[in-house]
């Protein structure tokens, strides 16, 4: 099912987010005031626990300090331009940014009662992924970490009351490792304990793997799970599929991933597209297993989502399985993922490419 919620999409936004001031910034704000330093958690409990409030609806907030935030802050900065929804629960919303640019943001639900949002880090995206249709008009800026964040409680806004998001992926429009700074601010209020409160470890963020960009992820201190989309087992192939890979090369971001494991103790994922006579051989499949044999991993294919205008296609169910039995014969650890949300343009970038 589609619903179309077309909205006034804002076309300035000459006021700060609030949701870009981390809780010390916000406390020195109240401080500058004569606002005691408890009002801040007030305000960051509201934010967290009932986003769709508003300033005004802050009932226990002195009535001058709700009308300085009102006029010092803008609380949401996007619009809803779009939603769609699937059978299977999944939710997507296209937003429209206060400068007119849209992104994507998804919330899936499981059987396990798992509730995942999957949230975007910037506007389209620059790694150049032939088979993507995030990145078919290249990258047009970082969103901030409250942008991140905002996508993060709109999503959260969609469950009923019993329901609790339990796993953030960062794997929407754009690179979140180009763009790591706002990302970390932003994850900073999802796992903080007076904030979302939601385990680093059911934090996963997705890249095509940029090495030092992986390293400062790792100095970090924080332990998120890392998955970094491989696509391909050998650098010609992934050249082509990856652009990108051309000035970093795949022996490069395995270095960076081992280097990952041993700092934060977490096993790496490494994605894998699988696209029709692509790189879904029987060859492929052997080259991936010696690439990554000895290694603590997890390979996560993904029979690919086509996109309206690019040539690629689904591999058969037989052919998937046979390039899964060659892995686990090498004893890979190995997990499909299927496709949810596949009838209402889940894959990223389509829902903002079909209504451009």
């Amino acid at each position: 099912m589609t619903t179309d919620r077309p909205g006034t999409l804002p076309s300035r936004c000459d006021m700060h987010h609030l949701l870009d001031l981390e809780l010390d910034e916000l406390t020195a704000w109240l401080a500058d005031r004569g606002y005691p330093k408890y009002r801040a958690a007030q305000i960051r409990k509201w934010i967290v626990e009932s986003p769709r409030t508003g300033f005004n609806g802050m009932s226990d907030l002195p009535k001058k300090l709700r009308s300085e935030l009102g006029e010092t802050f803008a609380f949401w900065t996007m619009a809803e331009a779009a939603r769609q929804e699937s059978e299977d629960g999944t939710q997507k919303l296209l937003l429209g940014l206060h400068d007119g640019d849209r992104i994507e943001c998804v919330l899936l639900r499981d059987d396990r009662g798992h509730r995942t949002v999957c949230v975007s880090t910037q506007v389209g995206c620059a790694m150049g992924c032939v088979f993507c249709a995030s990145g078919l008009d290249g990258v047009r800026r970082n969103l901030t970490g409250g942008e991140i964040l905002e996508q993060v409680l709109r999503l959260k806004s969609l469950l009923p009351v019993e329901e609790r998001l339990s796993h953030v992926v960062v794997m929407g429009m754009g690179e979140p490792l180009a763009n790591l700074d706002a990302m970390l601010r932003a994850l900073r209020v999802v796992t903080s304990p007076d904030g979302l409160g939601i385990s680093a470890r059911r934090v996963t963020i997705s890249t095509v793997g940029l090495p030092p960009a992986i390293r400062r992820l790792a100095e970090s201190g924080v332990q998120y799970h890392l998955a970094v989309s491989l696509h391909a087992p050998n650098d010609p192939l992934r050249n082509e599929l990856i652009p990108a890979n051309r000035k970093v090369g795949i022996q490069s971001i395995l270095e960076a991933t081992d280097d990952y494991f041993a700092t934060t103790g977490r096993r790496v994922t490494f994605e894998y597209v699988l696209l029709a006579d692509v790189n879904d051989g029987e060859q492929h499949a052997r080259q991936l297993a010696s690439l990554l044999k000895g290694r603590p991993s997890l390979i996560n294919l993904i029979p690919y989502n086509p996109v309206a205008g690019l040539p690629y296609q689904t591999p058969s169910p037989d052919r998937t399985a046979r390039f899964v039995e060659i892995l686990e014969s090498a004893g890979l650890a190995v997990k499909t993922r299927y496709r949810k949300g596949d009838r209402i343009d889940a894959a990223c970038g389509q829902l903002r490419r079909s209504r451009a």
